[in-house]
This record gives structure tokens, C-alpha cells and sequence, in this order.
């Protein structure tokens, strides 16, 4: 049953980031009323120490889910709270069984990293039902540090989609949700997943659902790639003493609609 988002919904504020206490429903009944989610993992969490506008979009956004097992486990270490890992690959495999993106054209934009992604992107959402064309796809350009991309804006805003996913690499994507959500003149749900949709098209490493309900996923694309993503985790062992320092910053609210 989908829960309105004006219902009590919870949050554990990290780093100053709104890390939603619930599980599926919750995140995509929020979604639905049009809000900026991003899934940080911890790697993407120790590096928002060095890029303050990466860390601002970190803020900006409406809520996070918690897909880190590292971060979670940390948190209930150093503050008892017990935080619920949500997949980010999960949560995106559910959203797009959504019966809504399959009833008509234009629910979802995809921005995707390139041509090719793109094409795999388009060839599984058409799979699986979901009423996309090229129209509904915009492949980025290089981004500089600060995120902004009018002919995007203007393009979004043109047709004014329910849904739009951002599949690009942390660290921009929330920078270039945080420009949607405040330059649209509307409010869709702008989701931040980055390479989740790439394991499901095959163009990363397939994540199984067993690694994934083990929370090893990180273990498989070290396996695959262990030159770019063991340096990569290994620094997220840095939010370690990041959570420790600012632990007395972390504190748990309750959902408040604007």
C-alpha cells in the first residue's frame, strides 16, 4: 500500500544528509510527490569531505537511502541507531516494475553517461514494458565540477516527466538532480542510482540477487574490476573517523511536506 508522503516517515541525519528509516514503500511514495532521492555509497561519502559543492548537493537533496552496509553498520556502532539498508540496485529493479511507467510515453527521462549506455539503457526498460523512446533520453556531456546544463533544463522542462533517473557517476549526478530540483518550474521525482540500471543491462558486473542480499556487491565489481574499485572502497574506510568526529551532529526527525 503506498504511504502518502506527508505520513510520519522517519530520518537519521548524517553528515547532514537525510538518510530515510523505511524501506521501499516509503521512498517511492516520496518520489511520487516529486523529490530529489540520491544513494550514496561510503566511498562517495568520505570524498564529500573534499568538494563542498558535492557535499551541498549531498544536503540539498529531499532524502537518501541507506545502500551502504558499511555506513549503517557504522552508524549503529558509534550511535545505536539502527538504520535499514535499502539496495540501490533493488530499489531501482522494484521502481521500474512500477505499473505507472508502463500505461503510457513520457512518465521517464533517463540521463545517461553515453550513446552506448543509452542504447542498452532503452533496449531493457523496452523489456520489460516501459513505454520509452529516444525522445526520453539525453546523453550528458562532460560535466566541470560545478554541475549545470541549461539545454538539458530546457529539455525537461519541455516535457515534463513524472520520473527522471540519472544514471551517472557519484559525485555529479546529485550535483545535476540538485540543478533539476531547483531550476524546474515543476516537481517530478528525480532519482540519483547512477550505475544500478548498468548492472542489469550487463554493462557492469552482474550483481546477483544473493551477493546483493548478502550486501556484497561491492566484493563483486572489486572481483571485476579490482584496479579501479579497490583503491575506491579502501577509501571508504576515511568515514570511519569522518562519523566519528561529527557523531554528535547525527540525529533522527520525522518527514515535514513543504
Amino acid at each position: 500500500m503506498m504511504i502518502s508522503p506527508a505520513s510520519s516517515v522517519g530520518f537519521c541525519h548524517i553528515l547532514g544528509i537525510r538518510f530515510l528509516m523505511g524501506g521501499y514503500e516509503e521512498a517511492h511514495a516520496l518520489l511520487s510527490g516529486g523529490r530529489l532521492m540520491i544513494v550514496p555509497s561510503a566511498p562517495s561519502l568520505a570524498y564529500a569531505k573534499e568538494d563542498e559543492i558535492y557535499h551541498e548537493a549531498l544536503k540539498g537533496s529531499d532524502f537518501a537511502i541507506p545502500d551502504s552496509s558499511f555506513m549503517v553498520l557504522l552508524i549503529r556502532a558509534v550511535k545505536g541507531i539502527k538504520l535499514r539498508v535499502i539496495s540501490g540496485l533493488k530499489f531501482l529493479h522494484r521502481f521500474l516494475d512500477e505499473s505507472e511507467l508502463k500505461q503510457s510515453s513520457g512518465r521517464l527521462f533517463l540521463v545517461d553517461p553515453s550513446a552506448r549506455e543509452k542504447t542498452l539503457n532503452q533496449r531493457y526498460l523496452l523489456s520489460k514494458g516501459i513505454a520509452i523512446d529516444d525522445a526520453d533520453h539525453y546523453v550528458a556531456p562532460w560535466y566541470p565540477k560545478s554541475v549545470q546544463d541549461a539545454k538539458l533544463l530546457a529539455l525537461v522542462q519541455s516535457r515534463k516527466p513524472r520520473y527522471i533517473l540519472i544514471n551517472l557517476g557519484g559525485g555529479v549526478q546529485e550535483k545535476l538532480g540538485l540543478y533539476l530540483k531547483s531550476h524546474l518550474d515543476y516537481r517530478p521525482g528525480i532519482l540519483c542510482t547512477g550505475a544500478a540500471i548498468a548492472f542489469l543491462t550487463g554493462s557492469q558486473a552482474a550483481i546477483s540477487p544473493l551477493a546483493d542480499n548478502l550486501q556484497i556487491g561491492w566484493l563483486v565489481r572489486c572481483l571485476d574490476d579490482p584496479g579501479q574499485f579497490v583503491p575506491r572502497y579502501l577509501k571508504s574506510l576515511s568515514l570511519i573517523s569522518l562519523i566519528l568526529k561529527r557523531r554528535h551532529e547525527i540525529f533522527i526527525s520525522e518527514y515535514i511536506p513543504a
